[in-house]
Formats: C-alpha cells, structure tokens, sequence
C-alpha cells in the first residue's frame, strides 16, 4: 500500500474503556466486509462509477487538451464551484502551489468557493480579464451562487473585450443534460466538458472537476487516478480492507460516544484535503440522526490551539493524524548561543516537525485518546490520489453500515429551493 493505517492505540489494549473494544469492532468489521462485498458487485456492473475511476483513461486526454488550452491563453485560472465542485481541485492543486505567492506551476489558480460580494470585488481588481481563464463547475447546471458569478463575469468580459472573445475565457463542466449553464454555454459557445451524471460532486475530485485544475497546475493526473486505482484494488481483494477497518472503527466508537471524527495531518499541503474530506463525511453521512462532526485541524499548528481540547477536554472525540515523513527534510537550524536551545542543534526544521508528530500521537494515547495514524513516505499525486479514494471507500462503506444513501443531501436540497424562493419574492 501507499500509505500505513494503523489503528492499534484506538483500542482498550492499548487506552483502556475510552477504546474501542476488539469483539465489538470484530462484529463492526464483520458488516464493513459485507459491504465491500457490495462494492465489488457494484465495481463489476459499474453500478458505481467512482469505483472504476482510478482506470478510466479515456477522458484524460480531453482534460490534458482543455488545460494546455487555458496554459496557452492565459496566466490566470479562477475556479467557481460550491463545495465538492472546488474542494477537490483545491487539494489537488495544493500539492503544487506556493502559497506566499498563490503560484501553481506557471498558472496562478484561485479558487471561488463562496459568494461574498466584497471578496468578489477585490477578485474582479485583482485579476486581468485579458489573461484570465474562467473555470465554471456545477453538476447540476443550476447552482445558483455559480451561475450568479458567471453571468456577472460574461457581462464584465463582454464589455471590456467583447463578445467574440468569451469562448476564450470561459469553460464550463456540467451534466449532459439541459440546464441553465449547458444553454448559457451554448449561446455563448463556450466550451464544456462533461461532469457525469452518476458521480456526485463530493466524489468527484478525480474526473475532470478535479484533474482540470490539478493538470493546470502541472500535476501528472494519471498518478492521481493510479494511486485511486490501488487502493480499489486492494480494498476489494484483500482479506481485511483498510477502508472497512477504518469505517468499523468509527462505528464501534461512536457507540461509545464519540460523536467527533477529528482530521489532523501533519503537513500544510494536506490542509485543503481536510476541507474537502469534511463535506465527503459530512454531507455524506449527516442523515436519519446518524453522523458524526469532522473537526479539521493542522499540526502543529493546532498544537497551540485545538489539542488542549484534545486532551483534557470531552471524551468525545476519535482523532485521525496523517503523518509525512520529514525526518532530516528542511534547513538545518543553525546553533545558537544560548544554551536552553541547544536541543536544536544539528537537527533540521523537519527533524522538529517529526518529533513534535511522535510526541503528540503519544500525548494522545497517553490521555486515553482514540488514535489512528496514516504514515505517508512522500506526498505527491499517487499518494494523494490514493488518500482520497481511501476516504471515498470509507465514507460509502460507513454509510452502508448506517444503513443510508451516501450519495444524496436531502436537507441541503430543501435550503436551496427556499432561497430561490425568498429571491422571487424581493
């Protein structure tokens, strides 16, 4: 595998009754198997198609054509999408931005992922519309916060470069199906790639929603789908999946009353995948009474804020870390003349990342505190790809053993047929 799962100080053996205990999560990890089971049969019929995405080639040279189109026409890509529409390019794109210049490879990428009018306003004076690309993401064609956005930015660029140039700024991914943003497309012949139909928008990081940007930002996107494909395959032949081990985990500890799924990786470039991971569990999972919370937070940034609650706070909490390999990675922190520092000496600003991860994963166990830890060597697109497929299956496979659709957002769908409605009525 590409990355370690080991959940061994999530149990009572190692933090006593705070822990899951081993024959209750052997019942949970019994009816985890049972729905990878499904899975696999929904994998052979293609009943899912994000199971088979990792091996899809044949769209990848249609996202490699629509990104060198936007390399060669502009400097500047800006990404409009509501949650799982942005969320999965943003990580994507993380692993190659610099974020004290906002530069991702040769193209600066900007993701508008809200529709405050102010931060609109300094986005529209920030950017050229002369070498700016629009990327305009909706599944359904119809979201209104995008198609807001859209249609003033068609209205700024006609204006101030005309309408024969709009096809040269804007591109749209959407259903194939009519809709608002199909026909908008077409009656300004903007060119559209695909969104499909059958995978939804949380799942969607790796079609094009996700690898357009990622392929922008110079990212090798068939790693991407490689790591995906890996843990597929692994999940759906090995004995003791680990996407099934991680969904039992959480359910024998939520009988517990852990109703806090906490996500801390190690690791800045990881910071988006905790954002986007919040709304896959979150919107996935908030059903019927069922869900836990996904607290997002960063080390060791939270080290200074969050894992004071961690540890001395509710006993309600199950904390994922992901941890990056970084021993001896980094400047090499020069010595210093005064002598309480010389535990720095000779060591590198990595070499203080890995001891501060070690430290904090066994502060937790030490204050009986539900760990588990992925281990990554490297960070780049296999394994990201891997990280996110990983997540998917868990997130389905807890969803089975909850006994609810994964794939829908009932309540969602009922605040956004209100606002339509409150806006007819201004």
């Amino acid at each position: 595998m590409i990355y370690t799962h080991d959940i061994g100080n999530a149990f009572e053996e190692a933090i006593g009754t705070h822990g899951a205990g081993k024959k209750e999560f052997a019942a949970d990890m019994d009816a985890a198997k049972k729905a990878v089971a499904l899975l696999l049969k929904h994998k052979k019929n293609n009943a899912l198609p994000i199971l088979n995405i990792g091996e899809r080639k044949d769209d990848l040279a249609l996202i490699e054509s629509a990104a060198k189109r936007i390399g060669d026409r502009c400097d500047t890509l800006v990404v409009l999408g509501m949650g799982g529409s942005g969320r999965g390019g943003n990580t994507l794109t993380a692993l190659a931005r610099n974020p004290y210049t906002a530069v991702a490879g040769k193209t600066k990428i900007y993701f508008v992922e809200n529709i405050d009018p102010h931060t609109f306003d300094q986005l529209l004076s920030s950017v050229s519309l002369k070498t700016t690309m629009f990327l305009a993401i909706s599944k359904s064609g119809g979201t209104a916060e995008t198609l807001a956005q859209v249609l003033v930015l068609l209205k700024e660029v006609e204006s101030n470069l005309g309408r024969n140039s709009i096809p040269d700024h804007f591109t749209f991914i959407t259903e194939p199906h009519d809709n608002a943003m199909r026909r908008l497309g077409e009656e300004y012949n903007i060119p559209m790639l695909e969104h499909d139909p059958n995978i939804g928008g949380r799942f969607a990081a790796l079609t094009a929603v996700g690898l357009l940007p990622a392929k922008a930002a110079g990212l090798d996107i068939h790693a991407i789908r490689h790591g995906a494909a890996d843990v597929v395959h692994h999940t759906l032949s090995d004995a003791d999946p680990e996407p099934a081990k991680g969904a039992a985990l959480h359910n024998t500890l939520l009988k517990k009353g852990r109703t806090i799924s906490v996500l801390m990786p190690y690791c800045d470039r990881l910071d988006p995948f905790g954002a986007w991971h919040q709304q896959l569990w979150e919107e996935s999972l908030g059903k019927d009474r069922h869900g836990t919370a996904l607290l997002r937070a960063l080390g060791a940034t939270d080290q200074h804020s969050q894992l004071q609650l961690f540890l001395d706070g509710p006993h309600d909490k199950f904390i994922t870390m992901i941890l990056l390999e970084q021993k001896n990675v980094g400047k090499a922190i020069p010595s210093a003349k005064d002598k309480s520092l010389g535990y720095l000496n000779n060591h590198t600003i990595g070499n203080l990342m890995a001891a501060e991860q070690r430290a904090t994963a066994e502060t937790l166990t030490h204050n009986k505190c539900p760990l588990r830890v992925f281990g990554i060597d490297r960070l780049d697109e296999k394994t990201l790809g891997a990280l996110m497929m990983h997540f998917m299956l868990e997130t389905m496979i807890t969803a089975q053993l909850w006994n609810i659709d994964a794939f829908d957002q009932p309540a969602v769908e009922q605040g956004k047929k209100l606002a339509r409605e409150y806006l007819a009525d201004a």
